[in-house]
């Protein structure tokens, strides 16, 4: 009995402390919830209460970039986040060290989220599991895109058409290692894309005189690295 008659006024302080937290409005939460970079904090939050599920929905709204570089992510998980950062402008699912197991479902899932048509930058480096089908279904809704990486990717000349008829304002493309793509796509995509600063061909397979002929169609451009022409020095940097 006695015992019981200690653990109340413990209990009415620790009822008393959840009162208060209940007491935050749900945008000062979301402002809580902004500033945190762990996906991973921000799913434990959303399991506490509904007011702060909503917080959490309502600081992804927010976001303007996300990065999954380095976090254990899949289809359901990166899409389902996408598809609540209402104004995203620059998206990150590099594969690193762990990697994102992202497939061309995941891209498609992507590619029909509202704020696809504000993106900026994507980076889809070394993601291994996506090919020419999900790629040119994500960048032909990507209107604004300006930079996107596609380096260590298995995507073939079909992604550059579809790039350079749907990405006007691409300035800037990496294509390391994307040993796919052919002299065709590399000419259709700097002849449609007339805004492109900058192309990352290290890896490709093409011939020398292709890069030759991207200059031809756009001197200004910058084919990195600057070694693969043998007039190096000549090439803007």
């Amino acid at each position: 009995m006695l015992t019981m008659m200690m653990k109340l006024p413990i209990m009415e302080e620790l009822e008393k402390e959840e009162s208060e937290i209940e007491k935050l409005p749900t945008d000062l939460l979301s402002h809580i919830f902004f500033l945190l970079s762990s996906f991973t904090d921000l799913a434990q939050a959303s399991c506490v209460c509904k007011k702060w599920r909503e917080g959490v929905k309502q600081s992804l709204g927010r976001r303007e970039s996300l990065s999954f570089s380095g976090c254990k992510m899949d289809d359901d998980s990166t899409s389902r986040l996408v598809h609540l950062a209402f104004s995203l402008k620059e998206l990150d699912i590099s594969r690193s060290r762990w990697g994102c197991q992202i497939t061309d479902t995941g891209l498609f899932e992507i590619s029909m989220a509202k704020c696809i048509g504000k993106m900026t930058s994507i980076s889809l480096w070394g993601m291994t599991g996506i090919t020419d089908k999900g790629v040119v279904q994500l960048v032909s809704r990507a209107t604004s895109l300006q930079h996107l990486n596609i380096g260590g990717t298995f995507i073939t000349d079909e992604s550059l058409v579809a790039i350079g008829n749907s990405c006007s304002h691409l300035k800037t493309i990496v294509l390391w290692s994307c040993r796919q793509v052919t002299e065709i796509g590399l000419l259709y995509l700097v002849n449609k894309c007339r805004k492109l600063k900058s192309i990352n061909v290290w890896g490709t397979r093409v011939p020398v005189n292709c890069f030759i002929g991207l200059l031809t169609i756009s001197p200004a451009l910058q084919i990195k690295p600057t070694g693969l022409l043998p007039n190096a020095e000549a090439i803007p940097v």
